[in-house]
């Protein structure tokens, strides 16, 4: 029986969008990044919320994606698949196939919504940037979705023990998250064996959650800086466009 055509197989995955290239999106490689329809959660700082649905719009073409890499052999380094969601997508492993068939690296933003999801999908991936919502306990508020704590932190472990590349980051909004909270949070990680952590500070504007607005830092926001600068081998603070 002849093995499936991987591009065949990937010309399924709905794109919402697609970014020729980065310097942003996975660290220290030049990239452009597949933006992916569809997310089973609700963050109400999601600053992509025109991605959450799966339009009845199959949005652009695989085919597409393959002629902007074949015309930059040799410039890109990596394809970054993000979202919405990218791992709930059936064609992503197919996909991924493809990319790496052209002798590029994989990369994938994630939030781990379904662990089974992530899993099968890692085996294909070079270097990971997991989104680690909250607590465990407190991620709900983010998500407005019960169970969601339980199946981040279960992708977290599952990433962990796979050995793939990646990074960790949490988005902080203050009207969500107090000081404690992310001291708790980097704590929690470190603990479980993240080396490299990020945090990436919401800023107001195209919100899910409108009603967020904009909220000034804590005055003791830097002095958690500095402790958390001690947990890991790499910390860093991002501002999210």
């Amino acid at each position: 029986m002849p093995t499936p055509n991987p591009n065949c197989q990937a010309s399924a995955l709905r794109i919402g969008g697609l970014q020729p290239l980065t310097t942003l999106d996975y660290p220290d490689h030049l990239a452009c990044v597949v933006f992916c329809q569809g997310c089973a959660w609700q963050c109400r700082y999601c600053h992509n919320p025109e991605l959450i649905p799966r339009t009845p719009d199959p949005g652009l073409p695989w085919r597409d994606v393959l002629d902007l890499l074949d015309r930059r052999q040799g410039l890109l380094q990596a394809v970054v698949f993000s979202g919405g969601e990218a791992t709930l997508q059936p064609a992503l492993p197919a996909a991924m196939r493809a990319v790496r068939e052209r002798g590029f690296k994989v990369g994938l933003h994630t939030a781990g919504i379904r662990p089974g999801s992530l899993n099968r999908v890692l085996p294909y991936c070079d270097w990971v940037g997991m989104d680690v919502k909250a607590l465990e306990e407190d991620c709900q508020l983010i998500t407005g979705v019960r169970g969601s704590g339980r199946a981040n932190w279960a992708s977290l472990e599952l990433l962990l023990a796979s050995g793939v590349d990646h990074e960790c980051r949490t988005t902080v909004h203050w009207g969500l998250f107090d000081c404690q909270q992310v001291q708790r949070l980097g704590e929690r990680l470190a603990g479980a064996g993240v080396r490299r952590f990020v945090v990436q500070l919401a800023r107001a504007g195209r919100m899910l959650d409108a009603r967020l607005g904009e909220v000034g830092r804590p005055a003791e926001v830097e002095g958690v800086w500095r402790y958390l600068g001690q947990l890991f081998e790499g910390f860093e603070v991002r501002e999210v466009a």
